[in-house]
Formats: structure tokens, C-alpha cells, sequence
């Protein structure tokens, strides 16, 4: 069980940084008001701890709300805390960390506290695209806090003690908590309101120093390791069976098998996150057919289909990779739309969503087709029609406007099976992965064993573009 709850609001940084790195700022502040008795109120950091400090070596800006001053509310002098962190981290091009337990805007300051909390909005906004934001939900996190978070780059939510809402669940429409507790981190993490979700404080803590790691500081610098101690021509035999899950994919070619996994409980069939090739940090997009357990044994399978909200996390994932420099790969395996009325109604702008952003994306971009790449749902999947710089594919993959038998009975409508099997046969012939690299859309068809290094050498080669 997490004992976060029992850490002040100080020792839940020192628990996060490198030992002995913390340097606090304005310890000395507190607050100005005195209305509604506030005179005789005692408010040491105005309820806010702030400072600098080393993580995995690498600088940050941090500050954690104190819930045992003022409910570690938001008024004037805490968000002058705050601010005074973001306008350091912005002129230093350094990350900001926030550890968010509070009880949301401080009631006795009034529009003071209004202008506390948009004091902080403009700061993260000025903030946004230069500088990795990262939040943690250690505690409450109500009404305009929640947007606070949702400024963030990333957000991060302890599971025992996380409490993140706009309105609590009692306060939504025919809701009650013990119905559905929509303040709790296992929905916010299915619902994206939250990028990584932890069993607790510990495991938490450890996941935002690999994601800190492997970043940049700025969108100016480069996200790289020091030192990369996999073997560079190391080849992964099981790809071709294990293509199916991007996740574990991803892992197996990874330096050290490294793969931080961003909205892992959102829209599964698609799949994000960030890998290490060579040391160099890449965004990893895909789609998924089939989820592996941990012995390799199938426990769910998908449609290889685009969905509304899938397309939206890739799009925001991409967009994320671009502001920040980082060089984005996709595996695609994709054959169509998800058809019902909901996504009727959605998935034209979503698909719109995802093409722009891979399209409009000016860091380096890879794809590998793993399987089926079929139709306007291929296209906008990262392919070389909208601005991919290298496309791969393995032997078995297939690229065309649809399934072949499907394409001879729609060319071909009312004839006899004979006829049918005939012309799909012979239209299998165009979907077959040379015929795109014959014409230029495939740049090189590999063997699923080579994948790692076949990826690593091109985007070495594209380094300078994803600079």
C-alpha cells in the first residue's frame, strides 16, 4: 500500500529527486491575506513547496502543494510560488514537475484566488511546446485543478490516494461515488484524463524518472542517453509473432528492451509510447491486433480498424513528439474504419485529426507495415502519401485499396464464385507489397529478425532532421 498520504509535502520531492539535489525557493512566503480571520491563520510557503533540483541528473523545477497548510489551496502567494517556478523553468529551458494535492481554490481570498489560478493557466500556457509540464495526483485534485493537470504535458496518478475531478462524483448527473467513482485513477487512466496511472507512490516516482530521462529538456535540445549498451546489430527472432502487440514489440527492440507506454488503458487497439533506439528517444505509434500476457499467451484480440478515440490519442501523442523534437515510428497494420452510428458521427474528423498530424509533423518519421495496409485508414497511418521519410514492410505485408476478395465482388457483382475467386486472386497480385515498392511507396521490405537495426541505421540517418 502506498504511504504517500504520510509523506509532508517536502520529503514527497526528496523521495522523487536525487538525493541531497533539493534546492527550495521563497520557503519564507506566505500569505498576504487577512480577511475572514485569515490574520490569526499560520501559512509557512503559503501552503506550496517550491524549488530546483537534479532527477537521474537531469535539472528540473519542482514544486508540491502542502495539504496540511490551508488544505494546500490555491491563493495569491501560492501561485506567485508557482509562476515564479514557470518563469525560471521557461528562461533556463528547463522541466517542471508539480506534485498536485490540494483542495482547489482558497475561498477566503475571493477573485484574488481567481486570479491566483489564472495566474498559473497563463503560465503553463506560456510554458506550452517549450518545455516538458509533468504532473503528479498525489492527493485531491478538484475543479480548477483538474485543468491545471490537464495543461500538463503528462500526468501521473497514484491509484491509493489520487483523487482527480471537475465535479466530484456526487455532484454528476444520476451518479453517486459507490456507483462510479469517476474521481478515481482506474477511470480517469480508461477515460485519457490521465497519461500514467501506478499501484502506488513508489512505482509512480520510478516511472516519471525514466520518463524525465529519456526527454528533452526543451523543445530545443535532443532527447538522448549517455550510453547505449545493446548490441546495435542485435537482431529479435520472435518479431514476426509478436508483431501483432506494439507493446511487446516495442520492448524487443528497444535499447535494453526498454518502453514507457503513454494512455496504455485507452483505446487499446492503439498503441503509444516512447522507445530508445541507439539512445536516441522515438515516439512509437501502432496498431494492435491481439494483447500478449506475460507468457506470450493471446488474452484479447481487436479489430485492426481505426476508432474516434484511437485516432485522437495518436493524433495528441504525435503532436506531443513534434513540439518537442522527438522522432516518431509507427508499425501499421490497419484495414478500415470502425463502423456503428457513434463512430459515424466522429471518426471522419478524427481520421482529419490523425492525418494533419502526422502529416503537418516536422521531426523524422518511419513506418513499418507489419500486416494489412489498407484504404484511407493506411494512408493516415503515417504513410509515405502524407509525408512519411522512410517506409518499410515485411514480406507477408499487404498494401492496397482493400482485401482482395472483397475488391472482386464489388468490381465484379452478381458473378459466379468461380469468377470471383478468379479476379482476387488475380488483384492479390496488386496489393502484394512489391507492387507499392515498385512504385516508390515502400522503400524497403526487411525481414521481421532485422527490424531493430534495419530502424536504428534509418534513423540515424534522419537524425539531423529530427534536430
Amino acid at each position: 500500500m502506498s504511504n504517500s498520504n504520510a509523506l509532508s509535502a517536502r520529503d514527497r520531492i526528496k523521495s522523487l529527486v536525487d538525493e541531497n539535489s533539493f534546492v527550495e525557493i521563497g520557503a519564507l512566503v506566505t500569505k498576504r491575506n487577512t480577511d475572514f480571520n485569515m490574520d490569526s491563520v499560520s501559512a509557512p510557503d503559503d501552503g506550496v513547496v517550491t524549488g530546483y533540483a537534479l532527477i537521474k541528473n537531469k535539472p528540473v523545477y519542482i514544486y508540491s502543494q502542502d495539504a496540511d497548510v490551508l488544505g494546500g489551496s490555491v491563493g495569491e502567494m501560492h501561485a506567485r510560488q508557482i509562476v515564479n517556478i514557470y518563469n525560471l523553468a521557461i528562461k533556463t529551458g528547463t522541466p517542471v514537475v508539480g506534485i498536485l494535492d490540494s483542495s482547489g481554490i482558497r475561498v477566503q481570498e475571493s477573485v484574488d484566488a481567481l486570479d491566483a489560478f489564472g495566474q498559473i493557466y497563463a503560465a503553463m500556457v506560456r510554458a506550452n511546446g517549450l518545455i516538458p509540464q509533468i504532473t503528479a495526483v498525489l492527493g485531491n485534485c478538484g475543479g480548477g485543478m483538474a485543468v491545471l493537470a490537464a495543461l500538463s504535458d503528462f500526468t501521473f496518478m497514484e491509484k491509493t490516494s489520487g483523487s482527480l475531478f471537475v465535479n466530484s462524483p456526487d455532484a454528476v448527473e444520476n451518479n453517486y461515488k459507490e456507483k462510479l467513482d469517476t474521481s478515481a485513477a482506474t477511470f480517469k487512466g480508461e477515460a485519457g484524463a490521465v497519461e500514467f496511472v501506478y499501484d502506488d507512490a513508489e512505482q509512480m516516482f520510478e516511472g516519471m524518472r525514466d520518463l524525465i530521462t529519456i526527454l528533452p529538456l526543451n523543445a530545443a535540445d535532443n532527447a538522448e542517453c549517455d550510453e547505449v549498451m545493446d548490441d546495435l546489430n542485435r537482431e529479435v527472432p520472435d518479431f514476426a509473432s509478436i508483431a501483432g502487440d506494439p507493446a511487446r514489440a516495442f520492448e524487443e527492440i528497444s535499447d535494453n528492451n526498454f518502453f514507457l507506454e503513454v494512455c496504455k488503458d485507452v483505446s487499446k487497439e492503439m498503441v503509444t509510447g516512447f522507445i530508445l533506439l541507439d539512445g536516441m528517444t522515438i515516439g512509437a505509434v501502432a496498431n494492435r491486433s491481439f494483447l500478449l500476457d506475460d507468457a506470450g499467451q493471446k488474452v484479447e484480440t481487436y479489430e485492426t480498424r481505426l476508432t474516434t478515440v484511437g485516432c485522437y490519442k495518436a493524433a495528441s501523442f504525435v503532436k506531443l513528439c513534434d513540439r518537442f523534437g522527438i522522432p516518431v515510428l509507427t508499425f501499421t497494420n490497419v484495414n478500415g474504419f470502425a463502423g456503428s452510428l457513434r463512430e459515424e458521427a466522429s471518426i471522419g474528423n478524427a481520421v482529419a485529426t490523425l492525418t494533419k498530424a502526422f502529416s503537418g509533423a516536422d521531426v523524422a518519421k518511419v513506418n513499418l507495415i507489419t500486416g494489412e495496409a489498407y484504404g484511407s485508414a493506411y494512408v493516415a497511418m503515417n504513410s509515405k502519401h502524407i509525408g512519411a521519410d522512410m517506409v518499410f514492410a515485411l514480406p507477408t505485408a499487404k498494401v492496397g485499396v482493400m482485401d482482395a476478395n472483397i475488391a472482386a465482388k464489388i468490381m465484379f457483382p452478381g458473378a459466379e464464385a468461380s469468377v470471383i475467386s478468379e479476379k482476387a486472386d488475380a488483384y492479390a497480385k496488386a496489393t502484394d507489397v512489391k507492387a507499392a515498392a515498385a512504385r516508390g511507396f515502400v522503400d524497403s521490405i526487411i525481414e521481421p529478425a532485422s527490424v531493430r537495426k534495419q530502424l536504428l541505421f534509418a534513423f540515424e540517418m534522419l537524425y539531423t532532421k529530427s534536430r
